[in-house]
């Protein structure tokens, strides 16, 4: 610490250095105060440190859900995302055929930072470099005739990787030139524009029956929910609107889903995998299942059917391609770089940071959660537990180091619930079903030796990103009281608890439309629903998980215009 003092004539200068401080203020400060009398006492003003910086990579669901929840006031936070809006994607289909408006689904990103508490810093870019050692990312605006470079870089303490997916195209030849995907509010707009056209130049008087069957011939390949939801909601508009404008060609139009596995909605129930491919059968929709696309060009769509190894081409007017996601470039780059070459999709542990990386945290479809096995660590939880090194476990021991267990690895309790184990103890009886009353280090590893089953790779769904994003919230905005501890519930190779707890995602349910004002539901317990009632059930949650009231209203808004007045068939 150094004081200096100067006069100045009738003034005082005092200044006070605290650099040699840093570790206990969290840096140098300086004071400065300038006295215009010496009868004035000098004051000394404390400055604040500096808060942490943290930049935010993307806002869809899971960036839009971290920074609802986090509590702004206590970072510096920038956000960088190439679109200026949230969308909500669940709803994308119905926006390629006019059931809903493409403005009903977005919120403008500016909307909801201005009510969180504290000032967040928006910035239309996209990402182009992660430089993980010296903590930086390198922008670049995507805003068309900009008048300077629009490139730029952002320091960061923190850095939130929400940036999504992209399509993959598994490099099929043709699919990038002639197909169009379903990922964004532009995408659906593509979509509907591109269906219309199909219809006014199947009826145009210079064609033949051969090429207005090519031109209404609707291809949708993949079978996921985002695919079959699509062909339905395709399949309502062409039999509810455009065939009374469009009543020459009515006979000839024909829709396609081409799915590579055995069935469609393979994630789902297989109740409801049957029922949605029985009520496309009824609607005439044609489902090709065990058939790999091998082509693509601008009129034709190569198929190979696994079955028979038979490959055969058929014209196409429009092909919607929807098969999975793939590694965004960015990303990839910045997975080499920390060591993650070889990974599909960038890793992170159970508390959303990156590994290899522990100041970055991924979230969402960019990034996998890579949950520590119990098994790895069944050693070091032994000797937790064995509190007088016996080399034995009473019951109460075993229950004692069972509820940090329960809290460290997430997949112990979704073993318990599968199992229906109401009871800890249940876990300890032996081949015979007889109850023991202590175990050895050997009978510890066999009663937790079926609980890594329960590990599984979460899928890309909104669901699942907006979760994540609330969680890493929660942990962000109390990290500065658990500085010390901040990795979980227990560690186990040494003293003390930590304050965070993995994440664990928790399941709602899940839906499918399949148009006719029907539609299946899985639900927690097992619980499947299909038919109209369950429609009206996918109405009340989809308008309730809105972002705002004002999307709120504007999407039950068009659910109700439909109803009374069908779709929009206009091209603008």
């Amino acid at each position: 610490m150094c004081l200096s003092i100067k006069f100045l004539g009738n003034k005082v200068s005092v200044s006070l250095s605290l650099s040699s401080l840093g570790n206990y203020s969290g840096g140098g400060v300086v004071a400065y105060s300038e006295l215009q009398s010496e009868t004035q006492r000098p004051t000394i003003d404390a400055i604040a440190p500096p808060k942490k910086k943290v930049v935010v990579l993307g806002t869809g669901w899971a960036g839009t859900s971290f920074l609802k929840g986090l509590d702004a006031s206590l970072y510096d936070v920038q956000v960088v995302s190439p679109r200026n809006y949230f969308a909500f994607t669940p709803l994308l289909p119905s926006v390629t055929c006019g059931t809903v408006e493409a403005r009903s689904i977005v919120e403008p990103v500016r909307n909801i930072i201005k009510k969180r508490k504290g000032e967040i810093k928006f910035w239309e870019a996209e990402c182009v470099k992660i430089d993980a050692v010296n903590k930086k990312v390198f922008c670049r605006s995507n805003i068309e005739h900009l008048v300077g470079s629009g490139e730029f870089s952002l320091e960061y303490d923190f850095l939130v990787v929400a940036a999504g997916a992209q399509v993959n195209t598994f490099n099929t030849p043709g699919v990038k030139e002639n197909c169009y995907f379903l990922k964004d509010v532009e995408d659906a707009q593509k979509i509907r524009l591109s269906v219309i056209d199909c219809f006014e130049k199947a009826v145009l008087p210079s064609l033949s029956e051969e090429e207005r069957r090519s031109n209404l011939h609707f291809v949708v390949v993949g079978g996921g929910p985002t695919g079959v939801e699509f062909a339905a909601e395709l399949h309502d508009y062409v039999l509810e609107d455009l065939i009374k404008l469009y009543p020459t060609v009515k006979d000839i139009v024909k829709i396609t889903l081409i799915q590579s596995g055995d069935h469609i909605l393979n994630t789902f129930d297989e109740r409801i995998s049957s029922f949605a491919e029985q009520k496309f059968g009824r609607d005439g929709i044609d489902v090709q299942t065990g058939s790999r696309v091998v082509k693509v060009s601008d009129k034709e769509i190569t198929v190979n059917v696994k079955s028979t190894g038979e490959v055969c081409s058929v014209p196409h007017g429009l092909v919607v391609w929807s098969t999975g996601i793939a590694t965004l470039p960015f990303v990839r780059d910045f997975m080499e770089e920390i060591g993650q070459a070889k990974n599909r999709v960038l890793a992170a542990d159970e508390w959303l940071r990156v590994k290899g990386c522990e100041s970055v945290y991924a979230l969402g479809d960019c990034c996998t959660i890579n949950q520590r096995k119990i098994m790895d660590d069944i050693s070091d939880i032994f000797k937790a537990a064995d509190k007088n090194n016996s080399g034995i476990l009473t019951i109460e021991e075993f229950k004692g180091v069972m509820g940090d267990v329960i809290l460290r690895y997430p997949q112990v309790e979704l073993y318990l619930k599968k199992e229906h184990l109401l009871d800890l103890t249940n876990l300890l009886k032996d081949s015979q079903g007889n109850q023991r009353k202590e175990i050895d280090i050997e009978g510890f590893k066999q009663a937790l030796s079926n609980v890594d089953s329960q590990v599984k790779v979460l899928p890309a769904t909104a669901q699942v990103a907006a979760q994540q994003g609330e969680y890493l919230a929660r942990c962000f905005n109390c990290m500065d009281k658990c500085e010390d501890h901040p990795e979980g519930p227990r560690r186990f190779r040494g003293p003390g608890h930590h304050q965070f707890r993995p994440f664990q995602y928790k399941h709602f349910g899940q839906f499918a439309p399949l148009g006719g004002e029907q539609a299946a539901a899985e639900l927690p317990g097992d619980w499947v629903s299909m038919g109209h009632s369950t429609q009206w059930l996918w109405y009340s949650v989809y308008a309730s998980k809105q972002v705002s009231w004002r999307t709120r209203v504007l999407v039950i808004s068009d659910w109700t215009r439909r109803f009374i007045f069908g779709r929009d068939s206009s091209g603008v």
